[in-house]
């Protein structure tokens, strides 16, 4: 590992744990960090117990989901070999959500199976995404119009269900909103549990992901069962980004600058590109919900506008860079 690598892993560390006390002790009901790290191990400061409760449990979801969106937008961009993949652009975080709304309209009783019809909702976005941008080959350019197109569709419709009134359908859209607010220690146990799993797994598929960058020939020839490896890759990446989605609500972009960015800092090696887009997603995500928490306190502006004004202008940004790369 080069000293630049691993002063930007020290960097971004650095920073997380300097964001989360500052989340952590900032708001209506304001402790000293000291305070704070006596109270968790002693159990006797009310007002330490009360953050423990209220505050906290936000803070590790927030972290866990934005881990989860940016080692997704890695999976994804070297599964199709497209630097615009991200699971909000192209439609799998809107798939998923629109899927378990639907799942739930109709079964209420199973809302706690959400992250489940989550993963189902995303598969099938991918599987769309696949299918109708496949053309002799996987074009960067009509990958991101087709997902656009799936996104808004997916969006639509979740938003029609807003009219419909019933109970179940007001809680899951409290359920997936990008407001952390009232997140439990059950989200917590949801959200580390299916996100340790998708990141661990991550982990292990990070050859597969170094040699999906070479031509599928090539690839071959070095022993990669090119299909396979794409099949599972994807599996992974579209249950990070569905749980982030099931709890977390429906945040784009984090997939899309998160890798772009690690990238510029620490190179292409997925071996050490996918721990760094995890701790620079949760620094980002939680900054952010950080920041709409206090910024404008009481209101609170959702992690999910934050980081559209953010990524918006970023997309574009890239969009144009790909087509002076592709000579367009």
């Amino acid at each position: 590992m080069s000293r630049r690598v691993g002063w930007s892993f020290v960097i971004v560390i650095a920073l997380l744990v300097a964001v989360v006390l500052y989340s952590a002790t900032t708001g209506s009901l304001k402790v000293s960090s000291l305070e704070l790290i006596q109270g968790l191990f002693s159990g006797t400061n009310k007002n330490v117990q009360i953050i423990k409760d209220l505050r906290l449990p936000r803070i590790i979801v927030a972290l866990f989901v934005g881990a989860a969106l940016a080692v997704s937008g890695v999976l994804l961009q070297a599964v199709m070999r497209n630097p615009l993949a991200d699971a909000g652009v192209i439609g799998i975080s809107s798939g998923a959500g629109f899927i378990s709304l639907l799942f739930v309209t109709i079964f209420p009783t199973l809302f706690f199976w959400l992250p489940l019809f989550a993963f189902i909702g995303g598969a099938f976005a991918c599987f769309l995404v696949y299918s109708f941008s496949w053309k002799s080959g996987l074009s960067p350019m009509r990958i991101i119009l087709v997902g656009i197109a799936i996104n808004a569709t997916f969006t639509g419709l979740g938003q029609s269900f807003n009219y419909r009134g019933s109970y179940a359908v007001a809680s899951l859209n409290q359920a997936t909103t990008s407001i952390f607010t009232m997140k439990t220690w059950n989200d917590v146990q949801v959200m580390i549990l299916y996100g340790s799993i998708g990141l661990l797994l991550s982990m292990l598929l990070y050859s597969w992901c170094n040699l999906l960058s070479l031509q599928d020939k090539s690839a071959h020839n070095l022993g990669l069962n090119v299909t396979r490896a794409r099949l599972l890759i994807s599996i992974v990446a579209v249950l990070l980004a569905a749980v982030a989605t099931a709890i977390g609500g429906l945040i784009a972009f984090v997939g899309l600058l998160i890798p772009h960015v690690a990238r510029l800092l620490i190179g292409s090696d997925h071996k050490v590109l996918i721990p760094f887009s995890a701790l620079a997603g949760a620094l980002l995500i939680l900054g952010a919900d950080t920041l709409g928490r206090t910024l404008l306190a009481p209101t609170e502006i959702p992690a999910s506008i934050i980081m559209t004004v953010i990524g918006g202008p970023f997309l574009v940004f890239l969009i144009r860079k790909s087509e002076r790369v592709h000579g367009n």
